[in-house]
């Protein structure tokens, strides 16, 4: 009988395993916005944490060097965290069923 539990337990895990790769595949081809500035520097970065596209406003380009660079670096960190919450979100679904303790995470 321990056998047949253990068995099922470890199908389960591998099944569990491929939908969580399938997850993770997906989410590193979405995109996500962020921005800096009140909107005057917008970054879009994909689940890979790669920047697809900086749009900065044409009033910065006036403005001296130094703020504009601290606003690009806090658009790309608001899309890094973006991208972490979204994909903790949508991967936290599948680990859900699995009574995983608390702060554990796949693939270990």
């Amino acid at each position: 009988m321990m056998k047949g539990g253990l068995g099922n337990l470890m199908k389960q895990a591998q099944r569990m395993q491929q939908e969580l790769q399938q997850a993770q595949e997906k989410l590193a081809d979405e995109e996500v916005d962020a921005e800096a500035g009140g909107g005057l520097v917008r970054v879009t970065m994909n689940g890979r944490h790669e920047v697809r596209r900086i749009q900065i406003d044409d009033s910065l380009l006036q403005d001296d060097k130094e703020m504009l660079e601290d606003l690009v670096a806090a658009a790309v960190n608001a899309a890094v965290q973006k991208v972490a919450s979204v994909q903790e979100e949508r991967l936290s679904g599948l680990t859900a069923g699995m009574g995983l303790p608390a702060g554990m995470k796949l693939p270990f």
